[in-house]
């Protein structure tokens, strides 16, 4: 049943049952069938199909099943990586979904938009995406940008349904409809749904909402350059392998299965499926933290943010209000939660600050104020609940004030109550100077205890056309209030992280600067005396603007309008800035900064669809997680990326040596494919898991144009592949000097192998410390990877069936004892290439400078 306090719980099931979600019809997903035909695609497979065929060809039919088996193998591993990334995105999807502020037995509660039903009781706002088509029962000055459905830039005003209007067509003037997908540009209305999902005005016409398509990120751009230069070197060697074994020993299909063999060692097809889970299971991962990522970029951008400027309501502080303090002519009230009765002098400050609130107020700043009237008012005449109210003059950019105008049940004539901003309430009762000078020092003391101030004034005014403006009424000043917002116990600790790792806190808020400077000095921002105020930065050209806020951290009276301006500011400067808002002036600052922020629990819906993150908390503490998490993230990466060069070294130069020195061959496909299925999981999932390195938050933030690959990193992870292909080359050499077989010496110089990719995933895990240093957490996905390949190694080398298929011979016990001192040489010679003198001597000029971190501002 649809009641005042809005649908049950169970009118909500019946008509979710009847109607289903309230969401269009999403992108068409592959099927299993789909996907396999999409992977089945990609080169490595086709090369493995390949070499199979030639098997076949050439007769050795075990060796063929063999590849064909793991052309399985490698398709269910492809597989599994693929659905787990599409689980993570799907997760970011549900997150991301559109939200609405509904009304269900009486209780506000905002739910994602696809779990609302017929008759929903729905709150619209300044900034509000509609998440249904619905009809208008209550609105106060209601306009729509309803350019989606109509193509028609200009707003529409909406007025309430009067039981007589019929036309439900979108477009038209005052008409009591509003329709899913449209934005509310300004006003509020409660309004009943009507239509979800396909139902709606934009279901009907097939209008099916399109995710944003994201350009292609610097990494990405990176990754296909070294892609394509792989796959060049690799193709070009490919033909030189054929060439020259088909030349020189007359063997033109074993020429091409090293050919193969060669292309399966050199291609690097980890990097874009490396890059893609990293990315995907990074947001993932940040989105535990509470913050949403809408946009991928955003995950590689954390790591080097370097400045964060920050609303403080909210954020900072816990949006839990509290009226502390009454100030009326001389007198000031210190106000305590125990307090029950208030002296006559300040009813009517609070009566007025009632009137000029919502009766069922969202804003914490309304509800602290009604907690506090019906705490120490409730009996007496200054609560008016049977008042008619007749109009709402909202807050402007002009004037920060609203005024609403009520008709008593007298009708002896209108009461007007305005409240806002302390100076645009004494500029609507024109006080004179020296009345402003006296204000503004009670104000200042107010703000000097952390208290937000808030000016009230009455006026009234005789039976008559109501003026168009505010300031044509006769308001007298009644007083200030003073509200209280503690800070997020979390806070302080969360602002030291940040100083601790080079990045500068910037608090942004509209309140005055001793309420700001008080704030400040709660969470230990750097400087909290130095502020800057909005009407200071207006006056500022842009060249002072750059010099000022290299030096500030408190930023006070500001508006929206003058974030951008702020971030224009920090980016002329070489900062990457994170900035957070809420509202939908904010949405030009969020777009501007590298990493827009928008709060998911009190944003407007403009602001979060304009935010690359979407801070579901609205926690500061939250965002600082994010970029921990946002550096090791790219960290990791980072290491993914150095041992698949690395890797990818012995296992190449083992395909080419021998064909350009006449030796028999070592590596064959089923010997690649085998190191593959180390080296696949050990990408995507190993590396992944890992924990941050010590010190994460303790090193300055990384330039936003570095490089995957440095000079100094290529050097180093080509090194390591170099010194590990010695190795290998050495046993093989040393092997069949001992007058062993050739099957004996690819035995010895494969276990050698393997144990080298094992010690350069341990090395490369741990790039900037000893691979066995204690670390936060164990990775247990290395424990299965490398247990896993030792043994099916150990089974493979060990049983009849396992040389046979890999053409291995026993081994004796001093080419084993060979072979595995040389493994742990490997590793033990790939931990000497991390000595910070190496790396020193292999950086080059290019190669970006370390930032130095600082424990303030810079």
């Amino acid at each position: 049943m649809v009641t005042p306090q809005g649908l049950n719980g169970e009118g909500v099931a019946e008509r979710r049952q009847r109607d289903g979600p309230n969401e269009l019809p999403s992108p068409e997903r592959h099927d299993l069938l789909q996907t396999v035909v999409q992977v089945l695609r990609e080169p490595m497979l086709l090369m493995l199909l390949a070499g199979g065929a030639l098997y076949m060809v050439l007769g050795d039919v075990a060796e063929g099943v063999m590849l064909l088996f793991f052309v399985f193998v490698v398709l269910g591993i492809t597989l599994y990586q693929e659905r787990k990334t599409e689980r993570a995105l799907e997760a970011l999807r549900d997150l991301s979904s559109p939200r609405a502020l509904v009304i269900r037995e009486g209780v506000q509660q905002r739910i994602p938009a696809r779990e609302l039903v017929a008759d929903d009781l729905i709150l619209l706002s300044e900034g509000d995406r509609v998440p249904a088509d619905a009809v208008i029962l209550e609105s106060t000055n209601l306009t729509v940008d309803e350019s989606l459905l109509t193509g028609e830039s200009v707003p529409v005003r909406k007025a309430a349904w009067d039981g007589a209007q019929g036309d439900s067509r979108p477009g038209g003037d005052d008409l009591p409809f509003v329709y899913s997908g449209t934005l509310v540009v300004k006003g509020q209305a409660v309004a009943r749904v009507t239509s979800t999902g396909l139902r709606t005005e934009m279901g009907k016409i097939g209008r099916a909402l399109q995710s944003l398509e994201s350009e292609d990120t610097p990494l990405q751009r990176q990754t296909r350059r070294i892609v394509a230069s792989f796959a060049l070197v690799g193709l070009l060697l490919c033909v030189v392998v054929v060439v020259v074994f088909g030349w020189t020993r007359g063997d033109w299909l074993q020429g091409l299965l090293a050919g193969i063999t060669l292309a399966m060692a050199i291609l690097p097809e980890e990097f874009p499926m490396v890059l893609t889970i990293f990315l995907a299971l990074g947001a993932w991962r940040i989105a535990h933290q509470r913050v949403l990522t809408r946009r991928v970029p955003a995950v590689e951008t954390l790591g080097a943010a370097t400045v964060l400027c920050v609303d403080k309501t909210g954020t900072l502080t816990q949006n839990r209000m509290r009226v502390s303090a009454l100030a009326v002519g001389s007198e000031t009230l210190q106000v305590d939660g125990g307090r029950s009765a208030l002296p006559d002098q300040f009813h009517e400050l609070v009566e007025f600050g009632l009137l000029a609130s919502p009766s069922d107020p969202f804003d914490p700043m309304e509800k602290a104020l009604w907690e506090l009237g019906e705490r120490c008012l409730a009996d007496t005449e200054h609560i008016h609940r049977d008042w008619e109210l007749l109009r709402e003059y909202p807050l402007s950019e002009q004037l920060l004030a609203v005024s609403r105008v009520w008709r008593s049940r007298s009708h002896e004539g209108y009461v007007i109550a305005a409240k806002g901003a302390p100076e645009a309430i004494a500029d609507l009762c024109h006080l004179d100077p020296e009345r402003i000078s006296e204000l503004r020092r009670r104000i200042d003391d107010l703000a000097d205890q952390g208290l937000r101030v808030i000016g009230v004034a009455r006026a009234r005014f005789r039976p008559a056309d109501l003026p168009s403006r505010q300031h044509d009424f006769p308001f007298a000043f009644l007083g200030l209030l003073g509200l209280s917002d503690p800070i997020r116990p979390e806070v302080p600790e969360a602002v030291r992280q940040c100083y601790t790792a080079g990045i500068r806190v910037l608090m942004i808020t509209g309140d005055y600067p001793g309420t700001a400077t008080s704030i400040a000095q709660q969470i230990g921002l750097a400087r909290p005396g130095q502020v800057l105020s909005g009407p200071e930065l207006d006056a500022m050209d842009d060249a002072t603007l750059r010099e000022r806020v290299g030096a500030t951290s408190v930023f006070a009276r500001m508006v929206p309008e003058q974030k951008l301006r702020l971030v224009q500011a920090l980016r002329a400067k070489g900062e990457v800035v994170a900035m957070t808002g809420d509202g939908v002036n904010d949405a030009p600052a969020l777009k501007a900064a590298q990493i827009g922020v928008a709060m998911g629990g009190r944003g407007t819906d403009v602001a979060r669809e304009t935010a690359d993150l979407v801070l579901l908390d609205d926690n500061f503490a939250s965002i600082v997680q994010a970029v921990r998490l946002g550096r090791r993230i790219y960290d990791n990466l980072r290491k993914a990326m150095s041992f698949i060069v690395s890797v990818h070294v012995p296992i190449a130069g083992m395909s080419l040596l021998p064909v350009l020195l006449k030796w028999p061959l070592v590596l064959l496909p089923v010997h690649v494919v085998f190191l593959e299925l180390i080296i696949d999981p050990a990408c995507s999932t190993v590396f992944e898991s890992q924990a941050e390195e010590r010190g994460t938050m303790h090193r300055p933030p990384r330039p936003l144009d570095a490089s995957l690959f440095d000079r100094g990193t290529l050097l180093r992870s080509l090194l390591q592949g170099l010194t590990s292909l010695a190795l290998v080359l050495a046993v093989f050499v040393a092997v069949k000097t001992m007058s062993r077989s050739e099957a004996e010496a690819r035995a010895a110089s494969f276990i050698t192998l393997v144990l080298a990719d094992l010690g350069l995933i341990a090395s490369n895990l741990a790039m900037a410390a000893p691979a066995f240093a204690r670390s936060r957490q164990p990775n247990l996905a290395l424990r299965w990877v490398s247990g896993a390949s030792v043994l099916a190694l150990v089974l493979t080398v060990s049983l009849p069936l396992g040389r046979r298929l890999f053409q291995f011979a026993p081994l004796h016990a001093a080419d084993l004892g060979l072979a595995l001192g040389a493994g742990v040489l490997a590793l033990l010679l790939s931990e000497a290439l991390k000595a910070p003198p190496v790396r020193r001597a292999l950086a080059g000029p290019g190669d970006p400078p370390a930032r130095r971190a600082t424990t303030g501002d810079s």
